[in-house]
């Protein structure tokens, strides 16, 4: 088995490498490109320029802290804001979608308009959708949520659906025994048993929607985004570089927040989950007990 395994990665290793080859027509391009990046860094770009940190001198900072009227404070909260709305409503609406995408859940006829619904929001890149609301809507923020929303919802759909579909089929066929609606058995059934999943997908998700904000507000999305597509246009790549270690910054706090609310929702923690089969199963023996 681990031998049959290791075969099968060395095989794609080397297919990979086949099309990478057919894709590449020359791989001299390659030499001195190091030392270009090195001599671009150390010129352009290191070290970064923290007054990016700094109050801006219009309009005039009224705040005691001066760091809350910077660029960066103010790019970095505008994306997380947008991120989170992004996030809140694309989750809520790719669980709502994602529910009749699931085949185990859902016949295939039904199913099946769903998962196209989800992949066509899903075919688009936030980036395209940001265009097509910043034509819409014109520039701003509000054109970054819906881009970010609508991309939510094809991406945490499609992963919220393969995690229904991946979960024990006992609870789901003793509930479906039962008589459930299809409301209940999602709320009641479905949702507890796959929560860590969609906890952690939903923090992903938050982590990747502040992360994709640096590129949305590159056409005029809002965000930080716009500050780093202005400071290129000047050439200032040092700033660029202070925005972007800002940005990896508050992805790793994020991150820690994920770890840390997951933790509350494992079977390792103080309370323990619910065992929604054996309830089931109880529940469904009374029933047969009270006929």
């Amino acid at each position: 088995m681990r031998r049959g395994f290791l075969y099968a990665i060395g095989a794609l290793l080397l297919t990979a490498f086949i099309i990478l080859n057919d894709l590449v027509d020359d791989w001299g391009r390659l030499s001195g490109g190091m030392e270009n990046l090195s001599v671009f860094i150390q010129e352009s770009m290191w070290p970064p320029n923290w007054s990016v940190l700094e109050a801006q001198s219009y309009p005039v900072c009224e705040n005691k802290i001066e760091f809350f009227c910077s660029v960066g404070y103010i790019g970095m909260m505008e994306t997380i804001k947008i991120a989170f709305v992004a996030t809140i409503l694309g989750f809520i609406g790719a669980l709502c979608l994602s529910s009749f995408a699931a085949k185990n859940l859902m016949p295939m006829r039904i199913a099946f308009p769903f998962r196209t619904l989800l992949s066509a929001t899903r075919s688009l890149p936030s980036l395209i959708w940001a265009i097509i609301f910043v034509i819409v809507i014109g520039f701003g923020p509000l054109a970054g949520v819906l881009a970010m929303t609508f991309y939510t919802i094809g991406y945490l759909g499609k992963l919220q659906y393969e995690t229904y579909e991946g979960m024990p089929s006992d609870s789901l066929e003793v509930s479906k025994a039962m008589g459930l609606s299809h409301p209940a058995i999602f709320t009641s059934v479905v949702i507890p048993e796959t929560g860590n999943h969609l906890l952690s997908q939903l923090m992903f998700m938050f982590e990747y929607n502040v992360r994709h904000g640096t590129v949305i507000g590159i056409v005029g999305a809002g965000g930080i985004g716009y500050y780093i597509n202005t400071y290129l246009k000047l050439l200032q790549y040092d700033k660029v570089l202070a925005l972007l270690i800002l940005i990896f910054v508050v992805v790793i706090l994020i991150d820690l927040l994920s770890l840390m609310l997951r933790s509350f929702v494992t079977d390792e923690g103080d309370v323990r989950q619910p065992k929604w089969l054996s309830f089931l199963m109880k529940l469904r023996k009374r029933d047969e007990s009270t006929e």
